[in-house]
């Protein structure tokens, strides 16, 4: 699978990449086309759940609509029975005087053959006198829009009619009806139980649909069906054990809102529908409506989605191994040829030049066949010519060095006699400008008057030229001399500055400290300390000062004199740049002390005196590094 070059390094073969690339084309490909089928077949089982739930709720939603349908059939068949029924009672009510409390209503139930049950129901909603003990004072002011519509009818005159109703935990159909008392002070209500051949015949059968259905939708875990209060209702004796007077809020609600509600508990993986059956009619004062609760279940689902991506993946990973066992073979017989022309060359390589290449597969080989005994017969030539070109440049070699030690020689020659001619012109030039300085200082001296000034001017340029020479020895002394630095002690170079300053007033209250430096630090000083005066006038204040930060010694040698524009302060330390005003000099004064400063690894600015107001003085400021006491 690798070989190994002259280098030593392990490299892939050619045949060992092309496989690689057959399968890292193929398995990618095996993997979308399995994830693509995966997604579409999800989406299908997903799809088809949907349905199923769809299709469950809409039947549980027929199957409760056609059962109120057959109840309403019922319902027709008993109103003019319980019209009847009514005589009795108004004719006791007028008996006593319209005074319900002396009315003998278990009489008066034994006259309708004890089959019916009767309620007075007083002005505030309440059953004040009934022969159903468990609803006497039950009030209907809890259920508001029942409350209305019974206040409606007992301020009216005609008989109605309401709906057979289920009581919740018996399941026992009873049929009710309603008439005013003629004083509209009370409403009368017949309660009619259905007989036991009735009640089979119209029962509701709930536990029978939520069997079929669970059979129909394995994800349907449970049904129940709550009425218009958010209980219960047609609870068999194959549901467990339930309070007839627990009410569920959430069915509750979606009664009220008349819409349905989904709750999910994505811990369970379960999911509860909710859905209202608007069975409501405003002919009747009950309201029939049902709300359903459906509880499902995403384990089959899950189950299922499982065993597709368990099969897509045991898929893939054998597709994925037969492109393996198909591509070996596959890179072995395409990388034949190739294999066998690298044999061939390698022979080349060991300088066997004419070994020829014999490729009988494909045109394309024969080309390239043709085209490496073309390079060869080239190789041979080239090298030919090679070794002829080796022998003169060998030749040629020789003579270059030869050259070149006497171009060498001549110009250590040149430059021995340039730093002979620059040291005669220093030393002779400084010697002329003292003697010309010294008489120019006479003449100032002893004229007066315009030609003293004017000797004034003479000695300030000789003091310029000799300031000049001796910037020039400084930076050849610097650039010249190898670095070496040793410690100093940087109070003694400065106090001896100081003293050597006579034109200007120097304030220095002294710091022994020794510093990394070497016998060009002096200039430094010299250099600041004349420009301050230069530029600050012979009355100009100096002061320099010296601080310990860490590894570091700061100067800073400060004049009140009239300061540097801010924007003429990043250019002062360049070569030749000179500053402004009748006053500037020739621009080596600053550039030196910056190469120094550089040289002895420090770092040298501008700053204003006072923070802030560049026109009261400078502070020029550099860093030289601090020699410990173990260091000297």
């Amino acid at each position: 699978m690798t070989a190994t070059d002259d280098s030593g390094k392990r490299h892939r073969r050619f045949g060992t990449h092309l496989m690689l690339v057959m399968l890292l084309i193929t398995l990618p490909v095996i993997g979308m086309i399995s994830a693509l089928d995966y997604r579409q077949v999800e989406e299908t089982l997903i799809a088809e759940e949907d349905l199923l739930r769809e299709q469950t709720e809409k039947s549980v939603t027929q199957s409760i609509r056609l059962v109120d349908a057959g109840l309403k059939l019922f319902d027709g068949t008993l109103d003019h029975r319980m019209e009847e029924g009514f005589g009795p009672v108004l004719a006791e009510y007028e008996r006593t005087g319209r005074n319900p409390a002396e009315m003998d209503l278990s009489h008066v139930r034994d006259e309708l053959g004890g089959e019916m049950e009767i309620y007075i129901i007083n002005a505030s909603g309440v059953v004040e006198y009934t022969t159903y003990p468990p609803d006497l004072g039950l009030d209907f002011r809890q259920i508001h829009y029942f409350y209305d519509r019974i206040t409606e009818i007992r301020l009216g005159d005609t008989f109605t009619a309401d709906r057979i109703v289920a009581e919740p935990a018996s399941g026992l159909l009873r049929k009710y009806a309603y008439l005013p008392s003629p004083d509209h002070r009370y409403l009368f209500e017949l309660g009619l139980a259905c007989s036991a051949a009735e009640t089979d015949r119209f029962d509701p059968r709930y536990q029978t649909l939520k069997t079929a259905l669970m059979r129909l939708n394995p994800a349907l875990e449970g049904i129940w069906i709550f009425d218009c209060y958010g209980r219960i209702i047609n609870v068999t004796d194959s549901e467990s054990p339930t309070d007839p007077a627990a009410i569920n809020p959430v069915a509750r609600e979606v009664f009220e809102e008349k819409r349905d509600r989904t709750l999910r508990d994505p811990a369970t993986g379960q999911f509860v529908r909710y859905i209202s059956v608007d069975l409501s009619n405003p002919d009747h004062p009950s309201d029939t409506s049902r709300v359903i609760e459906l509880t499902y279940t995403a384990a089959p689902l899950d189950a299922r989605l499982a065993e597709m991506r368990f099969s897509h993946a045991l898929l893939a990973v054998l597709a994925g191994l037969a492109a393996c066992c198909i591509a070996f073979p596959v890179s072995r017989r395409i990388t034949r040829p190739i294999r066998e022309i690298v044999g061939y060359v390698n022979r080349i390589a060991c300088g066997d030049h004419d070994h020829r290449i014999r490729v009988s597969t494909g045109s394309e080989f024969t080309r390239l066949e043709m085209s490496i005994g073309i390079m060869v017969d080239s190789l041979k030539e080239n090298i030919r010519r090679l070794r002829e070109s080796e022998e003169t440049l060998r030749q040629y070699s020789t003579h270059l060095e030869d050259q070149v030690r006497e171009r060498t020689a001549d110009l250590e020659e040149s430059s021995r006699a340039a730093n002979l001619y620059l040291d005669i012109m220093v030393h002779d030039i400084n010697n002329a400008n003292t003697v010309a300085i010294g008489y120019t200082q006479f003449l100032a001296d002893a004229l007066e008057g315009e030609q003293q000034e004017m000797a004034k001017k003479m000695l300030s340029r000789l003091n310029q030229s000799s300031y000049v020479i001796r910037c020039v020895a400084t930076l050849r002394k610097a650039r010249e001399s190898e670095v070496v630095l040793t410690w100093m002690d940087l109070d003694e170079v400065i106090r001896e500055q100081v003293a050597n300053h006579l034109e200007g007033r120097v304030q220095y209250e002294g710091h022994p400290v020794a510093v990394l430096a070497d016998d060009l630090l002096p200039q430094v000083f010299a250099n600041l300390l004349g420009n301050a005066t230069k530029f600050g006038g012979p009355a100009v204040g100096i002061t320099v000062r010296v601080e310990e930060r860490g590894e570091e010694v700061v100067v800073s040698v400060e004049d009140d004199g009239p300061g540097i524009p801010d924007a003429v302060k990043r250019e002062l330390f360049r070569r030749f740049q000179k500053g402004e005003g009748e006053l500037t000099g020739a621009g080596l004064g600053l550039y030196i002390c910056r190469m120094l400063i550089e040289r002895y690894g420090g770092r040298i600015w501008v700053d204003n005196r006072i923070p802030g107001e560049p026109e009261c003085g400078v502070a020029v400021r550099f860093t030289l590094r601090k020699v410990g006491e173990g260091r000297r």
